[in-house]
């Protein structure tokens, strides 16, 4: 991490589906944008009493302001270095990313994210749920309108190179 790197936008209870062919179920997490990269964390060293109270938080701000550009209290550089380290958490550089769009379905917001990481092209979509269901499998049931749009301009201007 650099010194004056910091988050500009943290994103909870986020649904990451594969647009793989044949691919089946999806993972939560959360979607952080620093100065630099994009991390999907789907394991966190958070207390899951934090992640409750932020998800709640959060459903009524995109309620108001529909904008993904957004940051939560308790969740700061030094936990984003803690989580990082695991490996299933995903981190990206802007230049990893290829291809990023945005759609609007009548059930809520996609962000379609195609990057190049470990000598393969990876595609996945992005949705902010709203409502989960725990049994038999945890699933996402209500997803969120949300403006993706904030997030991938800020990534956008920022890439050197474009594949």
């Amino acid at each position: 991490m650099q010194d004056n790197e910091r988050i500009q936008a943290h994103v909870v209870s986020v649904w990451r589906e594969s647009r793989r062919f044949l691919s089946i179920g999806g993972t939560e997490g959360m979607l952080i944008l620093t100065d630099t990269r994009l991390m999907f964390v789907k394991k966190t060293t958070a207390k899951p009493s934090w992640w409750h109270a932020v998800r709640r938080r959060q459903v009524l701000d995109l309620l108001k302001n529909r904008t993904v550009m957004i940051t939560h209290d308790g969740y700061d550089m030094q936990v984003l270095e803690q989580d990082i380290k695991n490996p299933k958490n995903i981190e990206l550089s802007f230049d990893d990313i290829t291809h990023m769009d945005v759609e609007e379905k009548e059930w809520g917001s996609i962000l379609y994210l195609d990057y190049f990481k470990d000598g393969k092209i990876h595609k996945y979509q992005y949705s902010v749920a709203q409502d989960w269901v725990k049994y038999p499998a945890k699933d996402a049931l209500k997803f969120m309108k949300v403006d993706w749009w904030p997030l991938v301009m800020f990534i956008k201007e920022r890439q050197v190179a474009t594949r």
